[in-house]
């Protein structure tokens, strides 16, 4: 695997790729890999000949108060992983790379898509998410990018973007990965203790039961605040939002008379969870 670290010799590396024949898939990453991420570059080898990833903790997109300082890095042993796994390019530049002085430009994605559940928790994040992705689109130009639906409203984000602006790159959602207790795989799972991560397993346990108590016909408000209670009593605080919504839009729905997702945020200790499952099936896309 060959790691590169400037825009020019990016360049060189991926048309090195093209001259090779074939399609490549992109699996960008902010690091601290897990098997999630694993499970990214996997689906990426099944659907293109080359799979390129990224490491890039990406500044804009977090807020004043979060953990851009701490979140973890470990570029070497991250390495490692994607190399086991068949990647052929990791693009890890620094923010001087891929913020240069001057940098002015920032791609904001509206119709509400960003203004709800993380987006009014965590004002601003879906700019800083949108154009960082949107440049290493345009760096990489890969055929295929790979999401996980762990961040179902990031996925969302980069779909509606990708539309919009007519970028020539199919976004592929792949099913989040979990530990044997159901808690979703997350590298912010690291800030954790014992105690924490043992109650940390109220938060798949109630959006089950909630998703699984709608799914059989039973109130949505009821099965929702239900879930919050639970959490609560797990020792969630905040609880940011549990709510039922559009698969596509993220509108959110009373019944389920078409694709919903039931989506949660909450914080226990000083690591903030979030959180998903598919509710009535999920539209083909």
């Amino acid at each position: 695997m060959q790691t590169v670290r400037d825009i020019d010799s990016l360049r060189q590396a991926i048309a090195a790729l093209r001259a090779d024949g074939g399609t490549i898939a992109f699996v960008p990453t902010m690091g601290a890999l897990h098997a999630g991420h694993m499970a990214l570059v996997a689906e990426g080898r099944r659907r293109a000949k080359h799979v390129v990833a990224s490491i890039f903790v990406n500044p804009t997109q977090f807020g004043p108060n979060e953990d851009l300082a701490t979140y973890p890095r470990r570029e070497a042993s991250d390495a490692r992983m994607l190399e086991e796994e068949g990647c052929e390019i990791l693009w890890a530049p620094d923010v001087g790379v891929m913020y240069p002085e001057g940098h002015a430009t920032t791609i904001l994605v509206g119709g509400g898509i960003t203004e709800t559940l993380d987006g009014a928790a965590r004002p601003g994040h879906f700019a800083g998410v949108a154009t960082v992705v949107a440049k290493l689109f345009n760096q990489v130009r890969p055929d295929i990018a790979l999401f996980g639906e762990k961040d179902f409203q990031q996925l969302a984000v980069i779909r509606q973007m990708v539309r919009d602006l007519d970028l020539p790159v199919e976004i592929v959602g792949v099913p989040t990965q979990r530990d044997a207790d159901g808690l979703a795989l997350s590298s912010r799972n690291a800030y954790l203790t014992e105690d924490e991560r043992r109650a940390a397993r109220a938060l798949p346990r109630a959006l089950g039961e909630a998703a699984g108590a709608i799914q059989s016909g039973g109130d949505v408000g009821a099965a929702l605040a239900g879930a919050r209670d639970k959490l609560a009593k797990a020792g969630f605080d905040p609880i940011d939002y549990v709510e039922l919504r559009d698969a596509e839009t993220l509108v959110p729905v009373g019944q389920v008379d078409r694709p919903a997702r039931l989506l949660a945020a909450a914080r226990l200790g000083r690591t903030r969870l979030i959180d998903n499952l598919p509710v009535g099936g999920s539209p083909s896309r």
